[in-house]
């Protein structure tokens, strides 16, 4: 188990709520971590999605597919959970398709270990709750600058919140979570630029 993980994975919990021993203990004896190679599919569309990510390091890349077009509806990296919505009503096909942007190492969990992880410490109940409060009102965020900003708002708003992405993700899966063609993006950059 390579350290660096599982200090980071710990830390990030250490930051939502001071752990105990027992606690601690819990989650280093589940910490189990997978790697996955950059254009690894995790979900596809139209299969039951029951596992949650938690991203030690990488990324990975939400979209649905319309008309056969890739609409990117999310990034996720570093310390962030990839939970579906459709977690919570397993018997209904997803809609989303999951595929790794890079090499990606992720802690896998699903709805088992967790109960697992509650019945041993209770107020990780609490703790996930705020965990998966916190996803969705992110999400909500993003849906309502997505109905309410302009495309060069939403771009402006990304690159102070998330530059790294900028690095990370190529311009056509940038644009088309913008809700943009590419082209629009360039002149967008370059409008920016010359302000």
């Amino acid at each position: 188990m390579e350290n660096k993980y599982l200090n980071k994975y710990l830390n990030y919990f250490s930051r939502i709520s001071t752990l105990s021993e027992e606690e601690i203990k819990v989650l280093t004896d589940r910490f189990v971590y997978t790697s996955f190679k950059k254009g690894t599919v995790l979900l596809k569309e139209g299969q039951q999605s029951v596992d949650t990510y938690f991203i030690l390091e990488g990324c990975i890349r939400e979209y649905i597919s319309t008309d056969g077009d890739e609409k990117t509806t999310n990034f996720f990296t570093e310390e962030q959970w990839v939970i579906s919505l459709s977690n919570f009503s397993p018997q209904n096909p997803t809609l989303l398709n999951l595929v790794c942007v890079e090499d990606t190492t992720v802690l896998i969990g699903n709805e088992q270990l967790a109960q697992e992880i509650f019945l041993l410490c209770p107020r990780f109940e609490t703790i996930s709750r705020a965990i998966v409060e916190a996803d969705f009102a992110e999400q909500k965020k993003a849906l309502t600058s997505f109905l309410t900003d302009t495309a060069e708002q939403r771009y402006l708003k990304l690159l102070k919140l998330r530059p790294d992405l900028f690095q990370r993700i190529p311009q056509f899966q940038l644009a088309s979570y913008l809700g943009i063609m590419p082209e629009s993006l360039s002149r967008i950059r370059k409008r920016i630029t010359l302000k």
